[in-house]
């Protein structure tokens, strides 16, 4: 009878060794394969943990990434890239009208204010940097025709979802 417990122990034990070594193994399988690009995910002092992520899953590329808030428009949720291959070989000059939108004080002053909660013709003209009633639907006229601005109705802007971050990298980029 003694052997009976003993026998039953040993492979207790075992047991709770083979389960405590399959729930590690399914922990590093889940670390490698998250995917979610967060820096809790990374290997500790990874300060590049994002680059580290996109060299794993599509080396070569080049991605913008972001998930913030919207006043009055809620969260935003938006990634996009292509391989450096392809950028480098797209005609830049086809982008020009899409940044020269970007290259004057009141335009950029405009869609600060319409991506914090400003949204009307008269909330915009009560701000001293878009300039007079002129001025400003000239701006107004020059940020929808490159897309960094929609009109959801008459005198009512918004930053369409699809442009949120991207103009928040290039802020980004100009920070740098």
């Amino acid at each position: 009878m003694n052997d009976v417990p003993d026998d039953h122990d040993a492979r207790l034990r075992a047991l709770e060794r083979a389960v405590a070594d399959l729930q590690a193994a399914r922990a590093d399988a889940a670390d490698e394969s998250s995917g979610t690009g967060a820096p809790g995910d990374a290997a500790p002092g990874d300060a590049l943990w994002a680059l580290t992520e996109l060299e794993r899953r599509a080396p070569g590329a080049v991605l913008m990434a972001g998930s913030v808030d919207v006043p009055d428009a809620g969260p935003v949720r938006w990634q996009y890239g292509l391989s450096g291959d392809a950028l480098r070989d797209t005609d830049w000059t086809e982008l020009a009208g899409t940044l020269d939108a970007l290259a004057h004080p009141a335009r950029l002053s405009i869609l600060q204010l319409v991506l914090n909660g400003v949204r009307t013709t008269a909330e915009l003209l009560e701000q001293e940097s878009v300039g007079t009633t002129g001025q400003l639907h000239h701006h107004l006229r020059q940020l929808v025709a490159a897309g960094w601005l929609a009109s959801a109705r008459r005198g009512h802007y918004e930053v369409p979802a699809a442009r949120v971050v991207p103009l928040l990298v290039t802020v980004l980029a100009a920070r740098r």
